[in-house]
């Protein structure tokens, strides 16, 4: 008999990918430029030149083997040579190249770390919003996903409901700062305080407790807003990476997994990561992409882009009398939706021709996400279609 868990998963696609795929089914309806589509993090900003000349460069300059050839199972120790002393140079965190393995995304970084450090019946945190796959990724490395609800407002962790939800079968906590849908960062004086709150759990219940730090919008943070690294402030923290968001590659998919040097037993731990890669087939991330990146450390897409995207649309919803958090970092503005009902607002929206996420995908109820990593031209060709949607609210 087939595995009905994956049916389920294979049929019932994720409210994103409905409704990009709904955008497309419109756009061929009634035409491209009429339907705003803001479903996902799809960045629009192209690569840095730099990319292209640099696999252009590999390409004529390469041996074929090399270029097309399998990596070392973990990944080419060049590349993971150069992240190293990258991460090393830019956050002085004193990590060696062993501690590092590539990935196909940060999808397969998230999948293997959670296959390594959770065994069935285990659980894991996740602070909502989230990004919805993480519950997918938990449940399928066999882990309970256990949701506490972020502080209102600025979407810090609420230390009060996170105690409440903390249990003898933890294991993990997954962190993404900057967050998708919210934008909003994690302070370093929220990280302190969560590295004092796990670090006493390890002594109650004697034994390690991982926080993973998922990380793919880790350069795109704006109005000179200072990054917190929480490998910086819990030693047990394995960083799940992708160059999908920083470099504008989310198709080619390629990122890596950092396990912190201070981890406790971490030669041990980065052992498991390798095998649970290993079970699930994900060993040798893409040659030629592993070597784009190890020649790209650094670069980053255009992201003065986002930001006047972000003024642009923040500035107009507010004034069109809709509530936002204005975002620290990523591509993302969470609006509260006036009915108290985020899927209400997401079908209201359709009638503008608007396509924006319900915050019900990312475990909260009362909110949209828009995706603002489109072109400038779209934002503003969609602003009639925002007022008018505020209209029908009465704002």
């Amino acid at each position: 008999m087939i595995n009905q868990q994956m049916t389920q998963l294979g049929e019932n696609s994720s409210v994103i990918r409905e409704l990009f795929e709904y955008g497309k089914k419109r756009k061929a309806e009634i035409g491209e430029d009429k339907v705003y589509d803001f479903s996902i993090g799809n960045p629009n900003v192209p690569c840095p030149q730099e990319i292209t000349d640099i696999m252009l460069r590999l390409i004529s300059e390469t041996e074929a083997a090399a270029l097309h050839g399998y990596t070392s199972a973990v990944g080419d120790n060049g590349t993971r040579q150069a992240i190293a002393a990258y991460m090393n140079e830019k956050y002085d965190i004193g990590v060696d190249f062993t501690d590092i393995y590539m990935t196909v995304g940060a999808a397969a970084s998230l999948t293997i770390s959670l296959r390594a450090i959770t065994n069935p019946g285990e659980e894991v945190i996740v602070f909502t919003p989230y990004f919805p796959e993480y519950k997918v990724f938990i449940e399928n490395a066999g882990a309970v996903c256990v949701e506490v609800p972020a502080r209102a407002g600025d979407f810090q962790i609420d230390f009060e409901k996170l105690e409440n939800a903390f249990s003898e079968k933890t294991a993990a906590i997954i962190v993404n700062s900057p967050n998708n849908p919210t934008g909003a960062m994690l302070t370093a004086e929220t990280l302190d305080e969560l590295a004092a709150f796990l670090k006493a759990k390890e002594v109650q219940y004697g034994k390690e407790i991982y926080l993973i730090s998922d990380e793919p919008y880790r350069e795109l943070v704006y109005d000179g807003v200072q990054l917190a690294l929480p490998v910086k402030h819990y030693d047990n923290t394995i960083i799940c990476y992708s160059y999908s968001k920083s470099l504008s590659l989310p198709g080619e998919r390629i990122g890596y997994i950092m396990v912190s040097p201070k981890m406790a037993g971490r030669k041990k731990v980065f052992a498991t990561i390798c095998g649970a890669g290993r079970s699930l087939g994900f060993v040798c991330a893409p040659a030629l992409m592993q070597l784009v990146v190890g020649q790209a450390q650094g670069l980053t897409s255009d992201i003065s882009a986002y930001a006047e995207n972000r003024a642009i649309i923040y500035n107009a919803l507010t004034e069109y009398g809709f509530e936002a958090v204005k975002p620290d970092g990523a591509f993302y503005l969470f609006v509260k939706s006036p009915s108290g009902d985020g899927g209400e607002m997401s079908e209201r929206a359709k009638q503008q021709e608007l396509l924006l996420v319900p915050s019900d995908s990312f475990g909260m109820e009362g909110y949209v996400r828009i995706s603002y990593c489109v072109s400038k031209k779209q934002i503003e060709d969609s602003l009639p279609a925002f007022r008018a949607l505020a209209e029908s609210y009465g704002l």
